[in-house]
């Protein structure tokens, strides 16, 4: 539970007795006093013990790492996870043997991970915190392989003045293909179709 009632003789006393029972440390949780300790009469008759409510601080970023690590786990594989605090995101690299089976076809499961551990972790951020998946550079191979073929198939819709439409991919996916052909003066991108089978298609414009 992230949230418990304990009491004491006095108010550090029952503090300390939340501590153990939470197995956490003072800054770890935030500490409100219900109701100050009363001396009844000759110090027995009346008396009332302190109580104090303790609620635990979950740090989303460790929820989603933990979540991720229980997955991975019950997937029967010893996966390390590397964390890195970056502007833009956080990004959880995970190193170890046997990464594609976590990566899937065109990453498919590592987006479904992704997707998993920002659901988890969202439910204690206050903010808009994301966090991106990565394995074996995974993200910046698979961004330069778009590239690469963006620039094939815009090559080939130049000389024959054809459109052509790539394979269905996820909207990042599609937003690598977009951004590198927004300069080509004479090549347009648009995407359609339905998720998950929304496609990117590069058409000739005079």
């Amino acid at each position: 539970m992230d949230k418990m009632i304990f009491f004491g003789k006095t108010v550090e006393e029952a503090v300390e007795r939340g501590l153990q029972e939470m197995k956490v440390t003072k800054e770890k949780v935030v500490i409100k006093v219900l109701e100050e300790p009363v001396k009844g009469l000759f110090g027995i008759l009346g008396s009332k013990p302190a109580k104090v409510e303790l609620e635990r601080i979950v740090d989303p970023i460790e929820e989603g790492k933990n979540f991720l690590m229980n997955v991975i786990e019950k997937m029967g594989m010893k996966v390390d996870i590397e964390v890195f605090h970056r502007k833009e995101a956080v990004y959880f690299n995970l190193v170890g043997d046997r990464l594609g089976v976590l990566i899937g076809h065109h990453g498919q499961t590592l987006d479904a991970l992704q997707y998993l551990v920002n659901a988890v972790a969202g439910r204690y951020a206050k903010g808009k915190e994301r966090i991106i998946l990565d394995a074996e550079n995974y993200r910046a191979k698979r961004k330069e392989s778009l590239e690469e073929l963006a620039e094939r198939v815009a090559r080939k819709v130049l000389k024959t003045k054809e459109s052509v439409k790539l394979e269905p991919m996820n909207a990042n996916e599609r937003r690598i293909i977009h951004t590198h052909l927004q300069n080509e003066p004479h090549i347009l991108t648009v995407s359609e179709g339905e998720e998950p089978y929304r496609s990117v298609v590069i058409h000739y414009k005079e």
